[in-house]
């Protein structure tokens, strides 16, 4: 048995799963609200992850993820779910401590595909410098799997999304497409090379980003998952300052652009666009380039906010660092939309 090929693909993989962001703040607004001094960020904002002050030097960040899988390759759907769980601790600025798993599988499937889902799942923890010490499984008929993961912080210097500063750029550290890509492979419509590319980018653990970007003046930051390139900019927007984007300096997987061109885009970017139209104002930008933008990413890179002065050499670090990098915009005085696309 080829235990690489064995895992039938969902109608709906990775992070293209997620819930609409409107659907879910009706849904929060029904929750008791808690009031409690050291809970310095909770669920009434959008960020990564909630952050508890411990004491006055230690905050713990407490974040948890989890996937239906996008590969067929359960090891490789292991690493990806994991980096992508693992993720919203560097997002709110911190380092990997303890993972818990958290699996869903149907009781009557191959336990070596949930050993192997596992076992590429703990590698990337380990990669984190991070301790997985267990978890918990439920029987489904649809395999899932992710983690809840703790980090810790200084209460002083954990990272929120939204708080960006005028003049600021904003860098891209991962690739778009992923989400065309992926979906579009199983029906034979991608060249293994950009699939190959893909499957690479989403293993890739955010730390190393995060930790070159950590050496310079950070005033904002956040991952690109589900909500897609535009949508998670979004989140980094306040009614006082605008992104204005340059869509020719984004990076993508070169084969998105063909996938984008003969529609071969996914609904999580159609529901995306329709959350974002009052939101994002398009200046000449090609449909093609407006999909890649709006497309779900699954464990995708972070979008970080920095003096125009730290970018170059921040650049540089991430090339040397073999990431795929870009400055796709800058922060600029409040216009009449949270995001300008040229």
């Amino acid at each position: 048995m080829d235990i690489k090929k064995i895992m039938k693909l969902p109608a709906c993989g990775g992070c293209m799963a997620k819930q609409p962001p409107g659907m879910l703040k009706e849904v929060v607004k029904k929750i008791p609200v808690f009031n409690d001094p050291d809970l310095l960020v909770g669920f009434d904002t959008s960020d990564d992850g909630a952050v508890y002050k411990l004491s006055d030097d230690i905050a713990i960040i407490q974040t948890l993820d989890f996937l239906t899988h996008m590969v067929e390759d359960p090891y490789v759907f292991g690493k990806i779910a994991a980096a992508n769980a693992l993720s919203d601790v560097y997002a709110m600025g911190g380092s990997v401590k303890v993972a818990l798993n958290i699996v869903c599988f149907p009781e009557e499937d191959d336990t070596a595909v949930l050993a192997e889902i596992l076992r590429g799942g703990a590698e990337k923890v380990q990669e984190a410098g991070g301790v997985l010490c267990g978890g918990h499984s439920i029987n489904d008929r649809e395999t899932k799997y992710g983690l809840s993961v703790t980090g810790v912080v200084h209460p002083d210097k954990y990272m929120r999304n939204n708080t960006c500063k005028i003049g600021d750029v904003i860098i891209l550290t991962k690739p778009l497409g992923v989400g065309m890509v992926t979906a579009a492979y199983k029906y034979g419509e991608v060249a293994e090379e950009d699939y190959q590319m893909a499957l690479k980018s989403m293993q890739t653990l955010n730390k190393y980003a995060f930790e070159a970007a950590s050496k310079f003046r950070l005033h904002a930051g956040t991952d690109v998952t589900g909500f897609g390139f535009l949508g998670h900019l979004n989140e980094m927007t306040t009614d006082e300052y605008t992104i204005a984007v340059e869509s020719g300096a984004v990076i993508y997987i070169p084969g998105a652009h063909r996938l984008a061109e003969e529609f071969l885009t996914t609904g999580g970017g159609q529901k995306n666009r329709k959350i974002l139209t009052d939101k994002v104002r398009f200046e000449n930008v090609s449909a093609p380039m407006q999909e890649i933008l709006l497309d779900p990413q699954t464990s995708g890179g972070m979008l970080l906010s920095v003096p125009k002065e730290d970018a170059a050499e921040l650049m540089k670090i991430l090339g040397d660092l073999e990431m795929p990098s870009c400055v796709v915009g800058e922060v600029q005085p409040r216009k009449d939309a949270n995001i300008i696309v040229y």
